[in-house]
């Protein structure tokens, strides 16, 4: 992973909008069959070279491919593994359900059970990892950038959406996760990319669907769990070469009943990934920064905080992006911060709170946020 040594780089959490035509092929449904299409995947890949080159253009050091192929950044995962024929459980968010005509709103057809694991797992979806690995190489050929990731879901947000309906317990399935998706981690190493390994879990799940009942003590004992499932999954990839994504879920809400990073900081930091791709910028979470005037941030992480945030259609001037990197420098040292989002502008193809044009107004902010932090700190 590149650390800052001359200025701050800037980089962003995953999700990137998709092209009109390629949306309306994912929203048609029907993904696992849309693989062997010529069409899908022609979009596909155009999408995928536009995204790389609009990233670069627009000065992002560290890109991506947008995840421009896939319905969510955790459901798609259903076209990666076998025993996902399940129904799930909807969705519920506690800091919505005391403003149900607002919470329709917000969640829409989130609300709709996302699926669940009704039998063995085990990962069958090598072809579409490979098409992703060669869209995004032959994307970033002759493009001039830093570093190159490619997120991946968690075994923990994968159980938190898509419910265990086979295993005996929580933690058979969240094992049988980790040993299967590290086929896609260990892959994506071995071809020479950044694994971003997406936890929103980790914070997230504290007011949603089972967790809302539990008490903070219960919940992080369950977060525990998902680092021991985490760690599991990449224990032959070096920290170094992976980071993590984290964040209390990208909707315009109350936000509540969030638990606060200080609950889940010190075991966040058990995570092996030495990046932490923090949601920190909104108006709940914003003041989190000073945690770190407390906890040493350990040499071996690198904190890639939210700078701009994914919810409103604000654009941030420069100046407020630099400012809230200098604290965040302040505290961890401008050597371990790389400037990112709260989180992705279409976690789902379909979910976008801010509108696509905007979108690069807000990335390009960013970018000039982190060059004014520059010239302060160096």
């Amino acid at each position: 992973m590149k650390r800052s040594v001359e200025r701050i780089l800037t980089t962003h959490t995953g999700s990137l909008t998709r092209p009109k035509d390629l949306l309306a092929m994912i929203e048609a449904g029907d993904l696992r069959r849309k693989q062997d299409d010529d069409a899908f995947q022609a979009a596909v890949r155009r999408a995928v070279t536009d995204v790389v080159r609009r990233q670069v253009q627009t000065g992002i050091d560290i890109v991506n491919d947008g995840e421009q192929g896939r319905p969510s950044y955790a459901t798609y995962v259903k076209q990666r593994l076998s025993g996902f024929g399940g129904v799930g459980q909807p969705m519920t968010l506690s800091d919505l359900e005391a403003v149900p005509e607002y919470r329709d709103r917000v969640m829409g057809a989130a609300r709709v059970p996302m699926g669940g694991c009704n039998g063995p797992v085990s990962y069958t979806g090598m072809a579409e990892l490979e098409r992703d690995i060669e869209n995004l190489k032959q994307a970033i050929a002759g493009q001039s950038c830093q570093e190159v990731f490619m997120s991946a879901a968690s075994p923990g947000v994968i159980a938190h959406f898509l419910d265990n309906e086979y295993y005996p317990n929580d933690e058979a399935y969240l094992m049988a996760l980790a040993d299967a998706m590290k086929v896609e981690y260990e892959r994506l190493h071995q071809a020479g990319i950044l694994l971003q390994v997406d936890c929103p879990d980790l914070a997230m799940a504290r007011g949603q669907k089972k967790f809302a009942q539990l008490t903070n003590k219960q919940f992080c004992e369950a977060a525990e769990l998902r680092i021991e499932a985490l760690n599991r999954a990449v224990a032959a990839i070096p920290p170094e070469a992976m980071r993590m994504h984290l964040c209390w879920g990208n909707y315009e809400g109350p936000h509540h009943h969030d638990i606060e990073l200080k609950e889940i900081i010190n075991i966040v930091l058990k995570a092996r990934p030495a990046g932490i791709v923090l949601e920190a910028c909104n108006p709940r979470h914003e003041h989190e920064w000073q945690l770190f005037e407390k906890i040493k941030l350990p040499p071996e992480k690198v904190m890639i905080p939210g700078v701009i945030d994914t919810v409103t259609n604000f654009v941030e001037h420069p100046e407020l992006v630099a400012q809230r990197i200098e604290r965040w420098a302040r505290v961890v040292g401008r050597e371990n911060l790389i400037a990112g989002n709260d989180c992705g502008f279409a976690s789902g193809a379909s979910f976008m709170a801010v509108h696509p044009d905007i979108v690069w107004m807000k990335l390009k902010s960013m970018v000039d946020g982190a060059a004014l932090a520059s010239k302060r700190l160096w």
